[in-house]
Order: structure tokens, then sequence, then C-alpha cells
């Protein structure tokens, strides 16, 4: 296939997505039986922000031209993926990076993340039967010449074992946090919550740590979060919930709540689901330049960086842990 063949069948994919047959619906609803974090809205919301930000051709095309790849990839290479499964469509970004490079890729999809991206790729073999030959599915992942693989932090060890003769991207666990100044509006603070709580707040992408200034004023945060609380009707989220608020009333700690979001004093740039973490800060500088050398975060909402509302909308050029696989990708 050539690269213009390849362009136009992504296209063709995201119209596909747009249209929400009644095919596609099912495939949604049978991705929400095999996974009970991944409701309908969320999915709808992952498989829109595809369809709108990736596979479009204006944006594809502007994506390849920065490359300068080929017409025909000469030589393409067998790359294996391990995709991770917290939100829907996760490894998306990476099977459209290898497959529009023109290299042959076999995925091992997640148990928690399987139906969409067989769906998707299903769909191409339809409308074209050569991308059998470009795209399949396996198990186990063997005599691949390139792998990436996304997982925790303990999956990226074994990775690191058993992929470390070949080359490789690596990604393990990464969150993202919001820097806040006080002057935030309400209109930017109901931005600031969905960041948070956007798929249960499971992605990397999601706010789970704020820094504040002293004495910072949590009421009107806290009430742009209410509109989260239908998250309690979720039994898996209220599960989480019932456990964190538990925890912390056990040890006689400090919170505050929504009602379905608990906001609690606390180091870590990791939080439980339900859960997000909050520092105080009194020297914004000091609190860029020990998040500057963080590799666990991800991103960084708020004034001067990502804005508020879009860490879940990355681009095509938005690369996880800030690799270029298109890059990686072409030097293979």
């Amino acid at each position: 296939m050539t690269l213009a063949q390849r362009i136009d069948l992504l296209v063709r994919l995201g119209d596909y997505i747009k249209a929400d047959n009644e095919e596609w619906q099912t495939a949604k609803q049978q991705a929400y039986v095999q996974n009970g974090w991944f409701v309908p809205g969320f999915i709808n919301m992952a498989t829109s922000n595809i369809a709108g930000f990736f596979l479009e051709r204006e944006k594809l095309e502007s994506w390849v031209k920065q490359y300068n790849l080929p017409e025909e990839n000469a030589n393409p290479k067998t790359v294996g993926l391990v995709m991770a499964g917290n939100i829907p469509l996760v490894g998306f970004h990476d099977f459209l990076a290898v497959f529009i490079t023109g290299h042959i890729q076999v995925i091992k999809a997640s148990s928690k993340d399987a139906v969409l991206i067989k769906h998707l790729v299903k769909k191409l073999y339809e409308w074209e039967v050569t991308v059998q030959n470009y795209v399949s599915f396996a198990e186990m992942l063997k005599s691949c010449d390139a792998y990436i693989a996304t997982g925790s932090n303990n999956s990226g060890r074994y990775f690191e074992y058993y992929f470390s003769k070949y080359p490789n991207i690596i990604r393990k666990n990464r969150t993202s946090v919001a820097v806040l100044d006080a002057t935030e509006t309400p209109q930017e603070l109901d931005l600031l919550a969905d960041d948070m709580q956007q798929y249960f707040g499971l992605g990397c992408r999601n706010i789970t740590k704020l820094y504040v200034p002293k004495d910072y004023d949590f009421l009107p945060l806290l009430g742009a979060l209410k509109k989260y609380n239908y998250f309690l009707d979720i039994h898996k989220y209220k599960n989480n919930f019932d456990y964190q608020l538990a925890l912390l009333l056990l040890n006689n700690r400090y919170y505050m709540s929504s009602g379905a979001v608990i906001l609690t004093e606390n180091e870590p740039v990791f939080s439980p689901v339900s859960q997000v973490n909050f520092e105080y800060y009194t020297d914004r500088e000091q609190v860029l330049q020990k998040l500057n050398g963080d590799d666990n975060i991800q991103c960084i909402a708020g004034k001067g960086f990502i804005a508020f509302g879009q860490a879940q909308q990355p681009s095509l050029t938005d690369y996880a842990d800030g690799v270029d696989t298109m890059d990686f990708l072409k030097n293979l």
C-alpha cells in the first residue's frame, strides 16, 4: 500500500466512527460489557477525539509531511505493540503511527480494551484486504524487529528485560498535574474538573495532583466537581470512593469532598481513583523546577501550560512520554 492509500483508509475509518452506525454502536456496547470502566459516555468521548483530532485528512497529511515519509516503505519492519487498557483505545496512536509509516505490526491488545481496536482493524480488512499483511493480533510477541510497549512500572521492567536487545519504546506509569494561581475563572475550573474526572481519572493525562497557593479557596473547585456526583451511581467508582474515604477517616486525615471526589493534602503526584492530591506552594518557580525533573509527569495544566479542558485532547504530535514515535519508526 502507498502512503496515499493508507491515509485514505484512515480518513474512511474516521468517517465510520463519526457515522456511529448500528454496527459500531454494538461494538462499543460490547466494550462496555467487557470493561465496566468503559462507560458509553467515555467511549464516545475517546472515539470522537480520535476521529476529530487524529483521522482528518488535513491533519494526517500535515503530520506525515513533517517526517518526509516516502510514498512506499521499501523496507518495512515488524513492530510488536503491547497496548495498555486504562482508557478506551489508549493504544490507538501507536497503531496509527506504525500503520501510516508502512511498517508491519503485531498487536497484543489489552484484555481490558480488546473489542474496539479489533473491530476497527476488522473494518480496515473489509475495505482493503491487503491490510491483513500489515496488521495482526497475537497473545505472544516474538521475532519482531522492534517493540513499543505500554504498561505499569512492574510490566515495564518485564518489557525492558525481554525487549532490551531490540529497538524499543517502553512506557511506564505516568500522570498529570495542574498548577493553579487562584485567578482561575469559573469556566476554567469547570474545565479543570473535566481534566481531573474524565475516564474516572484513569488516564495518564488526567490531573491527579494540584499545586495551589497558600490560603487557596477550594470551594469554587469543589462546586465545579459536583457535576461528577453521578459517579456514585457507578458501583466500581463508588467502591473506590468508599474505600479511600474510610482510609482517611480511620487515619484521622483532613480531607474535602465535592460529594464524589476527595481532595486531600498529600505529596505523591499519583492518587487513587476518586481522590486528587494537593500541595500548597509559596514559590511557583520552585514548583516548576520540581516538576521539570519528574519523569512521572505526562503533562501540566494551567496558565502557561496546557489549557484547562485540553488534557484529554492530545493532537497527533503530542507523543506519550515526549518520545517521538514517528521518528523512532522512520529510523528503524
